[in-house]
């Protein structure tokens, strides 16, 4: 299988050297050039399978540079007892309504589950390769966390985390800071993760200071963890059908647009998703669009700082690929339209407004901070489970969409512990903290802090790359 560019301005590639890149040299995403097909027969054979070997046989319908023994073994360590002592478990709330449990790794966030693949697989082909690799990344809050937990201590791999200062949960913050190890450099910028998001683009996209410095990325503009998200969405289908073609929906609370886009293409490859359900917060930018057919990002001035922090997101990375499905995969329109997107601060595709549900199935929702607390303190009314403000983003959304006969999977976000405060303004208790993280927060934390500015993040990176 190889791999193009949302922009085609890039020859087609391995799975193993696109791993490595990241952003592709054209600036676009790197996408399969054709999507494997998923059958009834195949997902029928799927049904007993551990979490680690669904994981190696539908990664291994993108990857066929590894042989398929060695993609076993890294699944296996990956998805391991000890890494996730329970995975991705159904949790009902109510009848044709549960949650996909995605936060039971060592992060307490969904992002563990693509995470900790990609830190097998980074060390695997470095290795293989006689290669270092610096990851520059992005984090609104959690991607920092799993990315550095899933790559401490691995050889050949330096993680340097852009995060934006005083703009996460201070639980969020000691998971990232307090690491101690050697290979992880943590920074945080005076602004918001756009323009986080922005300084990691811009640096990947100078190809002299990219090769100079081989930097790779860890955020979901790296194929690789879409890839290893579309897995939780198939073993989320079969365990909530019994019988081959049944329907399902997804609700997904949404910044980035990663999520999701798993889901997209799970559906496009066959997978019987009826409904993908986005939800957002007051960032509301991915809504509007699917609401009006317009894609409107917004500056970092009115970017909100929300009780749903990783979600606080105007300009979603992956978008694009939807975008390039949306147009037909024409790369030449989707330049164009990024081209206009940089002049004008804004695209229209209202045209295409009816593929939205009729061909892709998207539906989408937006919820306050009001909407969050009421959420929390229904479900957890309802059924004594504690979800988070990111997850209850998702159930407020996916209450409006539900349909008789078709089981609705909201996709957990993390656990409670990590927000704390607005778990205790909304029943008025603190949640539970896993034991062996209780301490967290007084544990010694190490980042630098600086501006928000390109230049100062490549001279650190300059100076403390592998």
């Amino acid at each position: 299988m190889k791999y193009r560019s949302t922009r085609g301005g890039m020859a087609p590639l391995p799975f193993c050297d696109i791993l490595l890149e990241g952003l592709a040299p054209d600036g676009g995403l790197t996408l399969p050039e054709t999507l494997p097909a998923l059958d009834a027969d195949t997902l029928e054979s799927w049904r007993g399978l551990s979490y680690a070997e669904l994981a190696a046989r539908v990664l291994g319908l993108f990857i066929d540079d590894v042989p398929a023994p060695d993609l076993l073994r890294m699944t296996q360590a990956a998805y391991a007892s000890d890494v996730f002592p329970r995975i991705a478990p159904l949790k009902p709330l109510r009848p044709g309504l549960s949650l996909l449990g995605l936060s039971e790794g060592p992060t307490l966030a969904f992002k563990d589950m693509a995470m900790q693949f990609l830190g097998q697989i980074f060390e695997y082909v470095l290795a293989r390769r006689g290669q270092t690799l610096n990851i520059l990344g992005a984090t609104s809050g959690d991607t920092g966390s799993a990315a550095e937990y899933a790559l401490r201590g691995k050889r050949g791999v330096a993680v340097f985390m852009l995060s934006p200062h005083g703009r996460m949960s201070a639980f969020q913050r000691a998971q990232m800071y307090s690491l101690q190890d050697a290979n992880i450099h943590n920074i945080a910028l005076r602004g918001v993760f756009d323009e986080c998001q922005d300084i990691v683009k811009a640096l990947a996209g100078d190809l002299d200071f990219k090769s100079a410095h081989r930097l790779g990325a860890v955020n979901s503009i790296n194929w690789a963890r879409i890839a290893a998200q579309i897995v939780y969405y198939v073993w989320g289908w079969l365990r909530a059908t019994g019988k081959p073609g049944e329907l399902v929906s997804f609700a997904v609370p949404s910044g980035n647009f990663g999520n999701i886009l798993a889901g997209h293409l799970a559906r496009r490859m066959g997978l019987p998703i009826h409904r993908l359900v986005l939800a957002t917060n007051e960032n509301n930018v991915l809504e509007e669009f699917f609401r009006t057919g317009v894609y409107r990002p917004r500056p970092a001035s009115r970017t909100y700082a929300t009780s749903s922090p990783s979600m606080d997101i105007s300009r979603a990375s992956n978008f694009e690929r939807f975008v390039f499905d949306l147009v037909g995969q024409d790369a030449g329109r989707v330049r164009a339209l990024m081209d206009e997107l940089r002049r004008t601060g804004e695209f229209d595709l209202s045209d295409l407004k009816p593929q939205f549900t009729q061909t892709y199935g998207f539906v989408a929702g937006a919820s306050s901070h009001a909407d969050r607390l009421a959420t929390i303190r229904a479900v957890h009314a309802e059924s004594g489970v504690l979800i988070d403000p990111h997850t209850a983003d998702g159930v407020h959304v996916a209450q409006a969409h539900l349909e008789p006969g078709i089981p609705m999977l909201v996709l957990e976000t993390a656990l409670p512990a990590k927000f704390s405060e607005t778990l205790v303004e909304a029943i008025g208790q603190a949640p539970a903290v896993p034991e062996d993280l209780r301490d967290l927060q007084q544990r010694p934390q190490r980042v630098e802090i600086m501006d928000c500015d390109a230049r100062l993040v490549a001279d650190y990176v300059g100076r403390h790359a592998l």
